[in-house]
Parts: structure tokens; C-alpha cells; sequence
């Protein structure tokens, strides 16, 4: 209905050409029956590009803020999971850069 083309993952990616940026962004939806926003009660996640995953982490857990999950090894690029003061939870991701 929207007119997201639809890739295999089941979400669409929103491509946009600007300098310093990641090449997309992502609109993905998930099923009823899935678990991947807990321990977050809410129907939805927010996720954030960032510039330096290590030093925004380095900031939330100064603040107290939980870090509840994070993964160095994906292909697309590093990402850390954190509950925001509402519960919801928020996808904080560093894209892969190309190697110069």
C-alpha cells in the first residue's frame, strides 16, 4: 500500500545519495509474534545511524544507561541495543564503512 518495494529480508530499504550518510535507511515490518523488540513491550524500535557506536556507548553507560545487547559482526555493521526512558527499545548502528 505504501509502495515500498518489498526485499527478501521483509522490510524495504529507502535509498538516498547523501555525502557522509549511509546509502539507506530501512522501513522494516515484523510479525505479532515477534520477540525482537524485547524486553521492550511496544510495537515498534527506532533505529539510529551513528558515527562512533564506541563513544556513544562510552556515554550512555556513564549516564547509567543499560547497554542490554551488542554485536560487532554483523555484515552491515555494529550495533548496540538500549531501552529508551518510556521502554521502548532503540537499534543504535554503525554502518560498515567501505575500506579506503
Amino acid at each position: 500500500m505504501l509502495g515500498l518495494p518489498l526485499q527478501p529480508w521483509g522490510g524495504a530499504a529507502l535509498r538516498y545519495d547523501a555525502p557522509g550518510h549511509p546509502p539507506a535507511a530501512a522501513w522494516s515490518a515484523f510479525a505479532a509474534s515477534s520477540n525482537y523488540f524485547s524486553p521492550s513491550t511496544s510495537d515498534f524500535m527506532i533505529d539510529y545511524a551513528v558515527d562512533d557506536l564506541d563513544a556513544l556507548v562510552a556515554r550512555l553507560t556513564a549516564k547509567g544507561v543499560a547497554i542490554l545487547k551488542r554485536s560487532d559482526d554483523d555484515q552491515s555493521g555494529r550495533f548496540a541495543w538500549i531501552l529508551d526512558p518510556e521502554g521502548n527499545k532503540v537499534e543504535l548502528w554503525e554502518p560498515k564503512r567501505a575500506a579506503p
